[in-house]
């Protein structure tokens, strides 16, 4: 049996061995850390993201702690009123095959790593993180960072933002700092205000900042998360916050999300950073996958949706071809798509999540003006069918950008906003 050598052991990484095993092949996991882990807290899972799961053979135990939310809300954090909302139950779930639900990043990835666990063609390898790499005609040979060579048929880079197999196959430095912080915290349910409790993942947009919750681990936590325009030019992760920077950056809101702030004791920063677009994933038997190939930015919550469906792709592509072809086909089916998701990502968080003034009103009204059909059809390149077998599909918010720009002239005026 060929092994398959994959650098990372995050959500991609094990996703991406569950699906190389199921074409035949022996993985190897080379995770940087000294243990198998996943940071963050909440996540959320799109009906593509159910659908690769299902393939590699984990929907049940990701099912189990995951909770099915009946409904997308976005409020204004500002006056407290619903901008928008979308049902996701029974309607939804029969248009796309598939749930939405929000999980606990670590119960995901447990339990993918537990799938790996449980597979004799899966070798789980940590404190050993791919320094660089080597190839011939016949294989690959990475070097690891205690100096260790391994040799496999095929390297699958799947490390991270940082991705050091992306530094040597594409190599174009360190990602682009967005600017925005992001405030993360979990707190218990029963903490939870009772009129903002329910099964929704509620986002409350305000002129450059946000709030998002909502409820994981079965229902027992929420996961809240906030996000300001800071004007951040350089890194950070896991930075503990203060009170009292907190209140500074979020004090200005309504009263509903503002008392959030206050639930939680345990605030952590993080600047949030993603990349260009780039086509290059493949350099022979070297191909990368999830945030080393598109990383990307959280507003459309597809980061680790995007990496199980590469997973799921580039196994299916393996399991009809050799590594050199299987990789190039993986990545013609998939780069396209994923820029669409990355430039998709940036958009919603400019002109849906933190617009201001008269832009947040055009945004208000459009909004309303459309019918929940209306919000589907610009989700069904998202949600409807693996992504390659939709090839011509219009950009979903075209008519957004349309939009807005039209009521840049011809909108409402803006006297009174309170934006």
């Amino acid at each position: 049996m060929s092994t398959m050598m994959i650098a990372g052991g995050g959500i991609g990484g094990l996703a991406a061995a569950l699906a190389v095993v199921r074409a035949g092949y022996r993985a190897v996991v080379l995770e940087r850390q000294p243990e198998f882990g996943e940071l963050g807290a909440g996540i959320q899972l799109g009906p593509n993201a159910f659908r690769a799961l299902e393939q590699l053979g984990v929907t049940h135990s990701v099912a189990e702690r995951a909770v099915f939310v009946d409904r997308l809300r976005l409020m204004d954090a500002l006056t407290g009123h619903l901008i928008a909302g979308l049902e996701v139950g029974t309607t939804f779930r029969k248009r796309y095959g598939h749930p939405y639900a929000v999980a606990h990043r670590g119960h995901l990835h447990r339990a993918l790593l537990e799938a790996c666990r449980s597979s004799d063609a899966v070798d789980l390898c940590s404190d050993n993180g791919v320094e660089r790499y080597d190839q011939d005609d016949d294989g690959v040979t990475v070097t690891l960072t205690d100096g260790r060579r391994l040799r496999g048929v095929g390297l699958i880079g799947a490390d991270g933002l940082h991705s050091a197999v992306r530094g040597q196959l594409v190599g174009d430095g360190p990602p682009r700092v967005s600017g925005h912080t992001t405030y993360r915290a979990v707190i218990p349910a029963a903490r939870m205000p009772e009129d903002l409790r329910g099964h929704a993942v509620t986002l409350w947009a305000a002129p450059g900042c946000h709030v998002v919750h909502y409820p994981i681990a079965g229902s027992t936590l929420v996961n809240l998360v906030l996000t300001r325009d800071t004007g951040a030019d350089q890194p950070v992760a896991g930075r503990p916050v203060e009170p009292a920077e907190m209140a500074a950056n979020f004090g200005h809101l309504h009263p509903s999300p503002r008392r959030l702030i206050t639930l939680a004791q345990d605030w952590k920063a993080w600047v949030l950073c993603d990349r260009d677009p780039s086509d290059r994933w493949q350099d022979g038997r070297v191909v990368l996958l999830g945030d080393a190939a598109h990383p990307m930015l959280q507003y459309a919550a597809q980061g680790a949706c995007q990496a199980l469906e590469d997973a799921v792709c580039l196994g299916d592509a393996l399991a009809e071809q050799a590594p050199i072809p299987a990789f190039a086909h993986y990545t013609a089916r998939r780069s396209a798509h994923t820029r669409r998701v990355q430039q998709t990502s940036r958009y919603l968080g400019r002109e849906i999540y933190h617009p201001s003034g008269p832009a947040a009103d055009k945004r208000d009204a459009m909004l309303a003006a459309w019918t929940e059909h209306d919000l589907l059809d610009r989700l069904d390149w998202l949600y409807a069918s693996p992504p390659a077998a939709r090839p011509g599909l219009p950009d979903p918010w075209s008519g957004t950008r349309q939009t807005l720009d039209a009521a840049r002239h011809n909108g409402r005026p803006p006297s009174g906003s309170t934006r």
